[in-house]
């Protein structure tokens, strides 16, 4: 798995300062565990079948660790935007048990976007996924992915629908919250956890759970807009 870098620091403050509030209809107190692995109504062979080929979007490919080559681009279509690579275990935001200075290494107690009550996102108990900041290799607001977007993350025959939630290094591409990875059978240690390969990201374009950290909003709104995806594509 890569070294996570300080660059992740600082991604994350620009984006802070782009996003605007969510609204404050929910408490983040509601926020749980996943239930299950499956989730929704649509299976993960549907809409992998929907995504065996790629239609570049992205300007160049990106990196899934430092060490490696750029072999990763960002695939469209209609509806979506995807990216097949590994995944990284991102622990920032809230101080847990789970998630602190003490159990990873590259802890940051923030998330580039935040929970409607403005703190930030809390990984080891809601999925969300991390985008590679904006740069010259491809700028995800310019597909209509936002903080809060819907998400399907895909491993092992299992679907776990998360939500946009923080962004990384600009070169490096597959990482996801402690409680994505949890929930797909995936080691969610921060340090030593992940996998080198097999997870598929799927995320619908101008989606936004609201309030974002409503993980039940998420597999409600991704299921239906899994459904779309199906239809249109």
């Amino acid at each position: 798995m890569r070294t996570r870098t300080l660059t992740l620091a600082a991604a994350a403050g620009a984006a802070l300062l782009a996003t605007a509030a969510l609204p404050a209809t929910a408490s983040p107190s509601g926020t749980k565990s996943p239930a299950s692995t499956q989730e929704g109504s649509v299976s993960a062979a549907s809409l992998l079948a929907k995504v065996t080929s790629c239609s570049q979007i992205s300007n160049s490919k990106y990196k899934t660790d430092d060490e490696t080559s750029a072999t990763i681009p960002v695939c469209g279509k209609n509806g979506a935007v995807f990216w097949k690579a590994d995944m990284d275990i991102d622990c920032d935001g809230q101080v847990t048990g789970k998630c602190n200075g003490n159990t990873d290494p590259w802890f940051q107690d923030d998330t580039a976007f935040h929970q409607s009550d403005g703190r930030p996102l809390r990984a080891d108990s809601l999925p969300y996924v991390v985008v590679p900041s904006s740069s010259s290799i491809w700028k995800y607001t310019s597909a209509g992915i936002k903080g809060g977007g819907v998400v399907a993350v895909i491993y092992n025959n299992k679907v776990e629908y998360a939500v946009v939630g923080d962004t990384g290094p600009t070169s490096i591409i597959g990482e996801a919250s402690y409680a994505t990875a949890q929930a797909l059978g995936i080691d969610p240690d921060p340090e030593t956890g992940g996998t080198d390969s097999g997870v598929t990201y799927i995320l619908f374009k101008n989606s936004q759970v609201s309030p974002i950290e409503s993980h039940s909003a998420a597999v409600s709104l991704g299921d239906s807009l899994a459904k779309q995806f199906l239809q249109n594509n």
